[in-house]
Formats: structure tokens, C-alpha cells, sequence
């Protein structure tokens, strides 16, 4: 026995199963796309960098290795600084409520972690490290780290190359 569906119910028909199709796809698609991490911000004479995490958890701790591996990644962006600009850093509000460091170069800039959402620097002194001797010698560009921290947790770390402009 076949059965006969008329046009219009047909249509019905055909708009319904196009309707659960797409709403079925779309939650697949959002089940896919991963929760935005917070953004810390670099701004040299108005021009802004955002970098998003090199690692970060939603907060939670980060085991000891891989925060190592995470803490050495190269950065992803990168903004120019020309001789006495001031570098301008700044985390989202989340970010310092947990507590932040600032390491340039691998050193640490900020004696404890701050609560504080910005800070601002002279960019000279962003371009010397610390030589073979002790004494400090002039570079061409440095690595800027922000590393969120709560407790001596690490919880992230955020990435910015500053080059200095010849």
C-alpha cells in the first residue's frame, strides 16, 4: 500500500525536517567552538596588541611541566617601540582579581603578584638584559610575559614580542 502526501503537507513535510536539520547542526557547531580566553593588552603610542593565552584553563591550575612548556612559547604577536615611549600593560579585570606577574625577558618585573588591571613602563627599559658579568646589555627586543597566578598556583601565561624601533 503507498501513501500520498499532498503538496502542501509535503511542504510541511520537507520545512520541518529542514528546520531539525539546522538547529542540529547549529548546536553541533556551538558544542564545537571553545570558550574565549581572557586577553592581556599591550599599548605603545596608540597602538594596541592582544594576545590571547599561550595556556590557560578557565582558571583552573596548570600542572608544574606543562606550565614550563607553556611559560616558553614564543610569542604570537608583536608591537614596535620607538626610544622613550612608554609600553602600557593591561589584563582583563578577571585576570588581576586572580593576581598577575610580569616577567620581561624571563625576568621578573613586578616584585609579587598585583591585583592591579594596568601598568605602565618606560619601553627603554624593556630592551637590556642582564649579561654574563651581571652587568645589564642593550637588546633589540624583548619577550613580555604576563603569567596569572593565584596562591603560587600558575593559572596562564600571555605572550608579546616588543621590538624596538632602529
Amino acid at each position: 500500500m503507498t501513501i500520498a502526501i499532498s503538496g502542501s503537507r509535503r511542504g510541511r513535510v520537507l520545512r520541518a525536517a529542514t528546520a531539525v536539520g539546522s538547529v542540529t547542526l547549529g548546536l553541533l557547531a556551538l558544542s564545537a567552538c571553545e570558550k574565549p580566553t581572557p586577553l592581556a593588552t599591550v599599548t605603545v603610542n596608540g597602538e594596541t596588541v592582544t594576545a590571547e593565552a599561550a595556556c590557560y584553563e578557565d582558571g583552573k591550575t596548570i600542572a608544574e611541566a606543562e606550565a614550563k612548556k607553556c611559560a616558553d612559547k614564543k610569542a604570537e604577536k608583536t608591537i614596535s617601540v620607538g626610544p622613550g615611549d612608554k609600553i602600557r600593560i593591561g589584563v582583563e579585570p578577571d585576570m588581576a582579581e586572580e593576581g598577575w606577574m610580569l616577567f620581561v625577558n624571563d625576568q621578573s618585573v613586578l616584585p609579587k603578584p598585583t591585583e592591579k588591571t594596568y601598568y605602565s613602563f618606560p619601553g627603554d627599559a624593556f630592551f637590556q638584559k642582564q649579561g654574563a658579568t651581571g652587568q645589564p646589555e642593550p637588546t633589540e627586543d624583548a619577550r613580555i610575559s604576563v603569567i596569572m597566578t593565584k596562591g603560587g598556583d600558575f593559572k596562564g601565561a600571555w605572550h608579546i614580542k616588543a621590538e624596538q624601533e632602529k
